[in-house]
């Protein structure tokens, strides 16, 4: 049988709520950058970013650059939203 000890018990809850933070800080700070769940906000670090990446490849963002990554992330932020609205009936 494996036992816990408490310190460990304690380091793993730690690592855990570490982790979340993180993830939402990270989803807070695109947000304010302007990678949004609904797209890129105008006026916004992240639309001069798409702006400077679209000018570099001759007119669009490419597929992997790190504006189209980034809105990826940023579009997790309004998933739960997205997602009751397919749950719940409209109407």
């Amino acid at each position: 049988m494996v036992r816990l000890d408490i310190s460990e018990g304690r380091a793993a809850v730690a690592a855990v709520v570490g982790g979340v933070v993180a993830v939402g800080t990270v989803l807070v700070a695109l947000s304010a950058m302007g990678f949004t769940s609904v797209g890129i906000a105008a006026s916004s670090i992240a639309a001069k970013m798409m702006s400077t990446a679209a000018i570099a490849n001759g007119g669009g963002v490419a597929a992997g650059s790190l504006v189209a990554i980034l809105q990826s992330v940023g579009e997790c932020s309004g998933q739960d939203d997205q997602s009751q609205e397919m749950i719940q009936p409209r109407g």
